[in-house]
Order: structure tokens, then C-alpha cells, then sequence
């Protein structure tokens, strides 16, 4: 039985229009696969497609989904996508055909007995525990400009989960928040809308020089963190767990240390 592999760009709007060519083709949805990039080793008696991304048909497989699955499903699919797993294209795929075909689709997270359904509930769950993290451990600091600069280096791509957090509450700022693995740049003018810009290679060469005032409190701050703690209490492995070593390079505190 031939089967098919939609190779899909690795974006919400490149895998979602991998889903709208998958409804396109017709066939049993047993036979069509998705998958994040080329393979190494192509499978015999298969055929291989590739998904260019469009806007238009990204926009109805949300719309569906949003529609007939409802915002918690569709939150969770959202936060899949934006999951460094390899499987994710296929896990949401086959998610929203098991979604579609029941008689309450609204309540298709909760069948987790299903491997593709289970599948995007746990990367929906390990991508909103890392944004959780980086919203209480992000640093900001002042540069020269006067512009807020905020470097971090996420697993997944958790950055649009993390700006409206700091948009809501620093309104009136100029930020930008840098993934760092990914040279993503989102930027909040202040008093306007936070935007993204990705794969500018010449922002990413810009030095980030910080003001000497947010030098000082820096080490100031630095300072106060490493004096206070009690000799007695310390417990490196509740640390460790509680603040996992992979932040540290990018908070203050842990500067230089």
C-alpha cells in the first residue's frame, strides 16, 4: 500500500498547510504522513511531497480547529508546534483527524489513550513549562540606548508565549527579547504593538553594550544574591532542580560565576 510523506516547513503556518494538502489528497489519513524536513533515508514505496507554506490555507485549518475542537485544543496544538520534537507535524496531524471524526470535538484532549493525542498533550506540556520558566527567569538589562535587552536560549520556540507576559506589564518600554539559538528577535516599541523579526543575521552581529548605571546595579544585585544565603541551608540539588543550570547563563545573578 503506497503511502505518503508531506515534508512540511518547521512553522505553525508550514505544518498546518500540510494538514489542508493531507484533507486535499483524498486518501485513507492512515496512508499520509507529515513530517518537520527531509529524512535521512527515504522508505520504499513511498512518496515524498513537499508543503510550501501559504497563508490562506494555514488560516482554515486554524479557523476548523478553532471552530470545531475549541481554543483549549487549539492552544495545545499551538504549543506542540512550537516544540523542538521531531514527530510533532504527525502527533498534530493525526490529533486533528481523531478530533474531526468524533461526536464532541471539543473534548478530544482528553482522550489520551490515543498515541498521537497523548503525543501533543506532553509536548503542549513541556512547552508551557518552559515558557513558565523563562517568564520568572528572564533578565533584562538597560543598555547604552536605553532600550531593554533580554538574551535566552529556550529548547523550543517559546518566544511568542513569553512577549505579551512583558507587553502587558512593561507597556511603556522599549525591549527586545533575543532567542539566541534560534536569532529571533521580538521587539516592543513603546506604547505600540511587539512584532517579530527572525533570521536578521545583521541584528544578531549588533553589540549589546549595557549602560554603566545597569552595570552597577548588575553587580550590586550579583553581589546580594551570592551574600545572604545561609551557609547551613544551602541544598544545591533542590537549586538545581528548582532553577535548572541551562537559565543560569542568561540571568544576572549567575553572571561571571
Amino acid at each position: 500500500m503506497e503511502e505518503y510523506y508531506l515534508i512540511c516547513e518547521d512553522s505553525l503556518e508550514g505544518i498546518f498547510t500540510g494538514i489542508y494538502d493531507a484533507y486535499l489528497k483524498k486518501k485513507p489519513h492512515g496512508q499520509i504522513h507529515l513530517c518537520v524536513g527531509e529524512e535521512d533515508n527515504y522508505r520504499l514505496f513511498a512518496v515524498y511531497e513537499t508543503c510550501m507554506p501559504d497563508d490562506t490555507k494555514a488560516a482554515r485549518v486554524a479557523g476548523t480547529i478553532l471552530k470545531k475542537m475549541g481554543n483549549e485544543a487549539y492552544m495545545a496544538v499551538c504549543r506542540a508546534l512550537a516544540s523542538a520534537a521531531e514527530d510533532k507535524a504527525e502527533a498534530v496531524y493525526k490529533t486533528v483527524v481523531a478530533g474531526l471524526s468524533m461526536k464532541r470535538p471539543g473534548q478530544v484532549m482528553g482522550d489520551l489513550r490515543n498515541p498521537y493525542i497523548h503525543r501533543v498533550f506532553e509536548l503542549a506540556r513541556f512547552t508551557a513549562n518552559e515558557a513558565h520558566y523563562h517568564v520568572e527567569f528572564l533578565r533584562f538589562r538597560e543598555l547604552e540606548s536605553g532600550i531593554l535587552y533580554a538574551p535566552m536560549g529556550p529548547k523550543n520556540n517559546v518566544i511568542t508565549f513569553i512577549v505579551p507576559h512583558f507587553a502587558d506589564r512593561l507597556p511603556l518600554e522599549n525591549f527586545v527579547i533575543h532567542d539566541t539559538l534560534r536569532n529571533i528577535f521580538a521587539l516592543h516599541p513603546a506604547r505600540k504593538n511587539w512584532y517579530l523579526v527572525s533570521g536578521d543575521e545583521e541584528m544578531s552581529r549588533i553589540e549589546h553594550p549595557i549602560s554603566p548605571e545597569e552595570k552597577k546595579y548588575s553587580e550590586l544585585f550579583s553581589a546580594f544574591f551570592h551574600t545572604i544565603p545561609i551557609k547551613e541551608r544551602k541544598n544545591y540539588g533542590l537549586q538545581r532542580n528548582m532553577l535548572p543550570l541551562r537559565y543560569r547563563d542568561y540571568m544576572t545573578e549567575f553572571q561571571g560565576k
